[in-house]
């Protein structure tokens, strides 16, 4: 592993956060246009313009996608991805006007901030203005800045999530990269050693709850429905029909349910977008597989880099502890 979504080619990624808010979001650009497939996982989702992406409807292809936080209310942060694209002349020809195609999943992350301060139109803008290829950081970054994991036993157990992104190259000159934001309402654990990484914690015993004990233990959540949900884009330099990006983008969620327990959950909305951006063709079991270790690790680091942020705990401040 190595590097983020960026390294694959044509894909750019812009950052904009509201800090008193605690809340923002992460625009991933593919001006020339990908193919691109969605799997909507859990119940609880806050999406748009994903029935463009069916395989039976007449889209192609996406100009980009856009990841927020602010429940329902960050869906506006992707009108000012559009119009950005708009302004460099990004979009489907419509003759009398280029209409740029910009996807978009939301987080809700309104617990530790103002949640009368959401992303906007203008913050999807800057997000979409600061887009270009390179490093960036992880952790409280983008559409990760305010999320929480580990809220199944009540959020006053949370821990901080974040936003991830590595990539990793295979056979013949395939990249393929990944980026998520992760808010779910059970725990991260390392996928290899099942070790409670963040997740429901008694910050008072600094002792781990663990969500699905609790759940089989207790027999329901004490979340709220909708305040939960990891969404994520993959992206590989290969040549996708729709209906092979949605079925990467469904392997893919094995990488959530190899780290994230419980996952897909009435309470969690998770969304995974696949982009293609390349003209050769590859085996679309070859790609699921390694879209699925690429998400893993993006998920693994997303958490792990994410610092304490107010009083929610994070894999960082508690290794000091």
């Amino acid at each position: 592993m190595f590097g983020n979504i960026t390294d694959v080619p044509g894909v750019k990624v812009g950052h904009a956060e509201n800090k008193e808010g605690i809340t923002g979001c992460t625009a991933i650009l593919v001006e020339n246009g990908a193919v691109c497939g969605v799997d909507v996982r859990g119940s609880a989702p806050g999406t748009r313009e994903t029935d463009a992406l069916d395989p039976i409807n007449e889209i192609e292809r996406v100009h980009g996608i856009c990841l927020s936080g602010g429940s329902a209310f960050g869906l506006d942060a992707a009108t000012g991805v559009m119009h950005f694209l708009e302004d460099q002349g990004v979009g489907v020809d419509a003759r009398i006007v280029k209409i740029p195609i910009v996807p978009s999943a939301v987080l809700f992350d309104l617990f530790i901030g103002d949640p009368r301060t959401r992303p906007t139109a203008e913050m999807g803008y800057e997000a979409a203005k600061n887009a270009v290829v390179g490093d960036f950081a992880n952790g409280n970054t983008g559409a990760g800045y305010g999320a929480t994991v580990g809220k199944l036993a009540g959020p006053q157990f949370c821990m901080k999530g974040g936003l991830g992104s590595t990539s990793m190259t295979g056979q013949d000159g395939l990249v393929v990269g990944a980026i998520v934001a992760v808010n779910a309402v059970g725990d991260i654990k390392d996928p290899d050693t099942r070790e409670i990484l963040v997740g429901a914690r008694n910050a008072e015993t600094a002792q781990w709850i663990d969500s699905c004990a609790y759940l089989e233990k207790h027999g329901q959540s004490q979340a709220l429905a909708g305040t939960n949900t990891t969404i994520g884009v993959i992206a590989v330099n290969a040549k996708l029909t729709k209906a092979e990006a949605k079925k990467i983008a469904q392997l893919t969620q094995n990488a959530l349910a190899r780290t994230i327990y419980p996952v897909h959950t009435m309470l969690d909305g998770d969304t995974i977008f696949v982009l293609g951006t390349g003209d050769k063709t590859y085996p679309v079991d070859y790609i699921g597989h390694l879209a699925t270790k690429v998400m893993e690790e993006a998920i693994v680091t997303g958490v792990k880099s994410a610092d304490k942020l107010g009083n929610v705990e994070s894999y960082v401040s508690i290794q000091s502890t």
